[in-house]
């Protein structure tokens, strides 16, 4: 009997809690047709994938793996688990000690090639990401849509505010 963990997560408010939801059913899914036994859940709602450090989720996914909860990890896609390449590595480094491997509907199971590969293409995703919000931050404030008073109390896109406490 194979022992499966799954793991999901969502980053932003652009995305619902039933992503979460969405990504576990298509693994649980795939766990029953292969005929594995789901053995814990975890997931980290509304948390960047741009560090794994501060989610809670695959922290626990980690611990456990390392006390041989479970035998596989199951995820849709590499990305859910961590788009940080650096983070990648030692996860798969940590739990290929562990022996678990790490399985997901869109790659297969990932190897030392995945991580190279989607873990470069997943950096560059979040560098293009971060370039656009800036991007499209700045042009909301030039829009005069939104920005921050200065010291004198002018906001950043020139129009007169009062001066607070007024």
């Amino acid at each position: 009997m194979t022992r499966v963990a799954l793991y999901a997560r969502y980053s932003s408010d652009n995305q619902r809690d039933a992503s979460i939801e969405d990504q576990l059913r298509i693994c649980r899914e795939k766990a029953e047709r292969e005929k594995w036994t789901i053995v814990s859940t975890y997931k980290d709602a509304g948390i960047s994938g741009a560090s794994m450090i501060l989610r809670p989720g695959i922290q626990t996914l980690l611990q456990d793996a390392q006390r041989q909860q479970f035998d596989v990890v199951l995820a849709e896609a590499l990305d859910r688990i961590s788009r940080d390449q650096a983070d990648v590595a030692t996860l798969f480094k940590h739990l290929r000690f562990a022996g678990v491997p790490i399985i997901t509907l869109s790659e297969g199971e990932i190897s030392e090639l995945h991580v190279g590969l989607k873990g470069t293409m997943n950096a560059l995703f979040l560098k293009n990401l971060a370039a656009k919000t800036h991007r499209g931050l700045r042009g909301r404030v030039e829009d005069g849509k939104s920005g921050y008073l200065s010291e004198e109390g002018r906001a950043t896109d020139g129009s007169a505010q009062q001066p607070r406490g007024s």
